[in-house]
């Protein structure tokens, strides 16, 4: 295990990264500052599979140190070389695919074909898009008598979560290593597997030592460090709205730009006249998808009086084929699971019907994180459930009465991340969804677009992912004028 990862079984299936004792600091890996551990659990069987340094705040510093002084030659680097990096990558990553799923497989729980075709394919189409961006970019425009040029923001400091482990991270180091900044990711603890796996990737793609620097380590030490750091110029953090807050203070203190991806209570709403089985299904599946361990899922389904008994059965319906440890995998971890089926019981507490699911231990799974995915029913706006992110498989099913009350009940919490409208033709849809509050919505099922620009209104964040807007985000402006 000296490279960290499962020698190749004989049958040739994909190995599982367990873990490399140290942290990837100037081009090379190296042991970390102090001798503490973090265990990686595999959440579907309570098991230890790897093992990964807690880094500190001297390992931190190193990072950063690193990062400085890599940050004119990778600035200066002519986009089109950025490019051909970031498609280098792109095609390990690609030649790496099976072994980067059973690796985020393992240590987040999530069905192998799941972790295949949205934690593994979806970062290799944005990185993709990126590495089409870094060639394509204009960096810099004439505006009248002016010379206006799009130079990097400096050294960036990751943060990201553990929901999607290799996604988020795409999201962020690809951007920004796109516009010639340098990079200090701090990775979840509780998925730092695929984060090393990356940085394999990208050594290996001829990224110059320094560019790209991974610190693993728990939220408080080394997520604090970084994002506190005066060596930081842009602070990027995914996760809770609680923890974005202090960031957010952090770096406002220090005049230090940041983007914050933060939570999400997205409404689903169908108005008469749409597909009700289809925005049923799809909207369940929506939910349940990553175990409900997803920001932007429509946890809120809001459909009107007159069809309101028949979208609770068939909700009801499709949650009885979502069985927990096949379609459904676990929750991330022990402490996730004890906050899911708190919510459900307050959900049954303040007056909610269970449809489907509940609080209760699932059937046959003697270990795992798992809870049955549940669906309530009899759901008042107000109700804990439908206000805050429970961050699993849980949806609400919600009665308004008309388009105005519809649209009220959508608006009306401190989210606006994302959301979806149904309805008998595109442009009713559309004209809803123009009121919406919200960053992202989906028109009558529109498929994800790794190039459309994510991101929240309100408490949902501030910034936007993917794309040239989350391009944008690690640029800065600079105008000559002649």
């Amino acid at each position: 295990m000296a490279d960290g990862t499962d020698n190749q079984h004989t049958d040739g299936t994909p190995r599982v990264h367990r873990g490399r004792d140290e942290v990837f600091v100037g081009g090379r890996w190296r042991p970390s500052a102090g001798g503490e551990r973090i265990d990686v659990i595999d959440p579907a069987t309570e098991r230890l599979i790897g093992r990964v340094p807690a880094g500190d705040a001297r390992d931190v510093d190193a990072a950063v140190a690193a990062a400085r002084a890599a940050l004119p030659g990778w600035a200066a680097t002519p986009p089109e070389r950025r490019a051909a990096v970031l498609t280098a990558a792109r095609d390990l990553m690609a030649a790496r695919r099976e072994d980067i799923a059973a690796t985020v497989s393992a240590e987040l729980g999530a069905p192998l074909a799941f972790a295949t075709a949205v934690h593994t394919d979806l970062p290799l189409a944005v990185l993709g898009s990126f590495a089409r961006l870094a060639a394509e970019h204009p960096f810099e425009e004439r505006i009248g008598n002016s010379r206006v040029l799009h130079e990097p923001v400096g050294v960036v400091g990751a943060i990201t979560p553990w929901n999607y482990p290799l996604h988020q991270v795409v999201a962020k180091a690809a951007p920004a290593l796109a516009a010639g900044c340098t990079v200090v990711l701090k990775p979840a603890e509780d998925t730092p597997l695929v984060a090393q796996l990356f940085a394999e990737i990208l050594a290996e793609a001829g990224l110059p030592d320094g560019v790209f620097n991974l610190v693993t380590g728990l939220g408080p030490v080394a997520g604090q460090a970084l994002a506190e750091h005066p060596g930081v110029d842009l602070v990027s953090f995914t996760g809770s709205t609680a923890v974005g807050r202090l960031i957010g203070a952090a770096a406002g203190g220090a005049v230090k730009r940041v983007a914050l991806e933060l939570g999400g209570k997205s409404a689903n709403v169908i108005l008469p006249g749409a597909d009700l089985a289809k925005a049923v299904n799809v909207g369940v599946a929506n939910v349940f998808a990553n175990s409900g361990q997803t920001c932007s899922a429509w946890t809120r389904m809001l459909v009107h009086a007159a069809r309101y008994d028949e979208a609770v059965e068939l909700a009801a319906a499709a949650a009885a084929k979502y069985r927990p440890g096949d379609r459904v995998g676990p929750l991330v971890n022990a402490k996730q699971l004890q906050r899911v089926r708190g919510y459900i019981d307050k959900g049954v507490q303040e007056g909610a019907r269970v449809a489907a699911g509940g609080a209760e231990a699932p059937e046959g799974l003697a270990a795992g994180y798992y809870v049955r995915p549940t669906v309530f029913a009899d759901v008042r706006p107000e109700m804990t459930i439908a206000q805050e992110e429970i961050f699993g498989p849980v949806v609400s099913l919600i009665r308004y009465e008309d388009e105005e009350d519809a649209l009220r009940i959508a608006n009306g919490t401190v989210y606006g991340l994302a959301g979806a409208v149904w309805a008998a033709d595109e442009d009713t849809a559309v004209a809803f969804a123009r009121r919406m509050d919200t960053g992202q919505v989906d028109i009558n099922g529109g498929r994800f677009n790794p190039r459309a620009p994510f991101g929240g209104y309100k408490q949902s964040g501030v910034g936007r992912e993917l794309g040239p807007h989350g391009l944008a985000e690690y640029l800065q402006t600079k105008s000559l004028q002649l």
